[in-house]
C-alpha cells in the first residue's frame, strides 16, 4: 500500500503536480489567444462595453494570472518568498471559480427579468460563496530544497468552498431551467441556446467540482488535496466565459414576438428588424401551415399588405372595392 505520507511518495506527487500544471497552463493559453479577438472588440471600442462584461474579463484574467503565478512558484531556482507567492496565486485561483459562477447567475437573473426575489437570494448567495473562497487562500508555503512546497492546506475550508461551488451551480441552473422551460410565451433560438449552454456548464463544473472534492476529502498529502484544484478552476472558467461570448455573439434576426389572439387557433411569429429577413407563419388547426419570408427596410412599411390575388401591395393607394379574388386561392370551407 502507498504511504502517501512518505517524504518520496510526497517528492513524486509534486513532480507530477508540477508537469500538470504546465499542461493546464498550455490548455488555458490555447483557449485565452483563440478567443482573444472577442475582447479585442470591446476594448478597440468596435462593440459597446456592458457592466455584466466586468464579471467576465476579471474572471478570464485573473485565471491567467493565477496559472502564471504558479508557473513561476514551479520553475524559479532562486529563493523566493513561498508563502507570498502561493497566497497570490490562491486569491486570483479562487477569485476566478467565483467569478464564473457570478457569470451564470448573471444571466439566471436576466432570464427572470431581474426580478428582486431572486436578484436578492443570488447575492446572498454569491456572498457566502466568496467568504468561503477567501477562507481558502488560507495555505502555507515554504522553500525546502531549491523549490516552493506547500506544507499544509486547510481542507476542510477548501472542501465546503467547493461543495457548496456545486450547490450554487445546481441552483443557478435549476431556476434557469425552470423559467426557460416553462416561459410565459413561445421559445425562442436564444432560450434554447441558454438553456442548452447552462446544462452543459453545470454538467462540467458539477464534475470538476466533485474531482476537486474528492481529493481534498481523501487528504492524501499536501499536494494530492490541491491537485484537482486548478482543473476545476479551468473547467468553471472556460465553459462559463464560452456561455458569455456565444450569448453575446449571439445575432438573432430581430426579437422573436409570440403572440395570439383569444379564442383563435393563428399564430403568428414575427422577426421585427430592418434590413433583416422577417417571417410570419400562420397555422390553421393542424392540417394548415403557411410560412412566408420577406425583406423589410426602414423604407418600408412594417406590416406587408397582400391584395386579393396574392400580390404583395406596393403602392400606398390600395382599393379594397377592385379587387377580384384569384381561383387558385379559393378553398371549400373547412
Amino acid at each position: 500500500m502507498v504511504d502517501w505520507q512518505s517524504p518520496a511518495e510526497v517528492q513524486a506527487d509534486g513532480i507530477a503536480f508540477n508537469n500538470f500544471m504546465h499542461a493546464l497552463l498550455g490548455i488555458y493559453i490555447w483557449e485565452f489567444f483563440t478567443s482573444l479577438d472577442f475582447d479585442w472588440q470591446f476594448i478597440s471600442g468596435k462593440k459597446k462595453f456592458k457592466w455584466p462584461l466586468v464579471f467576465y474579463f476579471a474572471g478570464r484574467y485573473c485565471l491567467l494570472v493565477a496559472l502564471i503565478g504558479i508557473a513561476v512558484a514551479l520553475n524559479v531556482r532562486k529563493e523566493v518568498n513561498c508563502q507570498a507567492l502561493y497566497t497570490f496565486n490562491q486569491v486570483f485561483g479562487n477569485a476566478s471559480i467565483g467569478l464564473a459562477s457570478i457569470n451564470l447567475s448573471l444571466r439566471t437573473m436576466a432570464v427572470w427579468s431581474q426580478n428582486r426575489y431572486i436578484v436578492g437570494f443570488l447575492i446572498l448567495v454569491i456572498l457566502v460563496h466568496w467568504s468561503f473562497l477567501l477562507h481558502g487562500i488560507l495555505l502555507e508555503a515554504t522553500w525546502i530544497d531549491n523549490t516552493c512546497v506547500i506544507t499544509y492546506t486547510n481542507n476542510k475550508i477548501l472542501a465546503i468552498s467547493f461543495i457548496y461551488s456545486m450547490i450554487f451551480d445546481f441552483t443557478v441552473l435549476s431556476l434557469t431551467g425552470w423559467k426557460l422551460a416553462f416561459p410565459a410565451s413561445g421559445r425562442s433560438k436564444l432560450i434554447k441556446l441558454v438553456f442548452g449552454d447552462g446544462l452543459i456548464y453545470f454538467v462540467i463544473a458539477f464534475l470538476s467540482n466533485l474531482l476537486a472534492t474528492i481529493f481534498m476529502l481523501l487528504n492524501l498529502n499536501a499536494v494530492m488535496s490541491i491537485i484537482a484544484n486548478v482543473p476545476a478552476a479551468i473547467a468553471s472558467t472556460i465553459v462559463a466565459c464560452r456561455v458569455v461570448r456565444r450569448l453575446t455573439n449571439f445575432t438573432n434576426q430581430g426579437p422573436e414576438l409570440f403572440t395570439s389572439t383569444g379564442g383563435s387557433t393563428l399564430a403568428f411569429r414575427s422577426n421585427v428588424t430592418s434590413m433583416s429577413p422577417r417571417r410570419f407563419s400562420v397555422k390553421k388547426g393542424a392540417s394548415v401551415h403557411i410560412q412566408m419570408d420577406a425583406l423589410a427596410s426602414p423604407s418600408e412599411r412594417s406590416v406587408v399588405e397582400y391584395d386579393a390575388a396574392g400580390r404583395i401591395v406596393k403602392d400606398d393607394d390600395f382599393d379594397h372595392e377592385a379587387q377580384v379574388i384569384n381561383d387558385e386561392f379559393k378553398r371549400p370551407p373547412y
